[in-house]
């Protein structure tokens, strides 16, 4: 009879996960390969368990998501507010945008579906908030948060993959501006190949401010 000494040793992960595993395997695959390349399957593999082990703590790949989201939002520090209704939607929406601009990928998903972190609920909230306390109606209130994500959404992405073009080398774009008539768009071909310069300067903060002034004009409308 074998003494328990001489019996092999187990090996590999132990079968219990916890969401520290689950959101540190899941955050490695997006980080290598996208989020896009997110899948059951390739985060099974990734902990060394099998997909049905790892449905009994997410339920599919978007109850994944949910979790990735909860987990950033929760560690966000959201800032210290000023008394100005005006200035509060400047901080707040500063901070979604450089809370956002820290981790691209999520900025994909939220526009994809369904999907947010519950702590991220503090840029709505503020938002609708300041924009009641200077003097709108409550839908008109939503509609400026509206406004302000998707202007937030749409700079994030555009800046986000003219990088990554960038990156790679010269585009079609710099080739085309580069090479322009003067005569039939003059002011397109002074600018020229510096295109690429424009890209690389964020804008965000100008065009919020301009933004945020004209959804409050006229704050006696609903």
């Amino acid at each position: 009879m074998p003494t328990p000494s001489s019996q092999p040793a187990r090996t590999g992960r132990p079968a219990r996960l916890s969401r520290a595993d689950i959101v540190a395997a899941a955050h490695a695959v997006i980080e290598a390969d996208g989020v896009e390349k997110l899948t059951m399957r390739r985060l099974a593999g990734a902990l060394e368990c099998t997909p049905m082990a790892l449905y009994h703590h997410v339920r599919d790949k978007d109850d994944l998501l949910r979790l990735l989201l909860d987990d950033y939002a929760d560690g966000i520090v959201w800032p210290a507010l000023p008394d100005d209704p005006r200035q509060r939607i400047l901080v707040a929406a500063t901070a979604m945008h450089d809370a956002l601009a820290a981790h691209a990928w999520i900025v994909e998903v939220l526009v994809n579906g369904d999907l947010f972190g519950r702590s991220a609920l503090w840029v709505p909230e503020t938002i609708i908030d300041a924009a009641v306390a200077a003097g709108l109606g409550i839908e008109r209130a939503v509609a400026v948060y509206r406004a302000i994500w998707h202007y937030t959404a749409g700079d994030l992405i555009v800046t986000g993959r003219s990088a990554r073009r960038a990156a790679q080398g010269p585009t079609y774009r710099a080739e085309v501006f580069a090479n322009l008539d003067p005569d039939t768009m003059p002011r397109l071909a002074e600018v020229g190949s510096r295109w690429t310069e424009f890209d690389a300067v964020s804008t965000y903060a100008t065009g919020l401010d301009a933004l945020v002034t004209g959804l409050l004009a006229e704050p006696g409308r609903a």
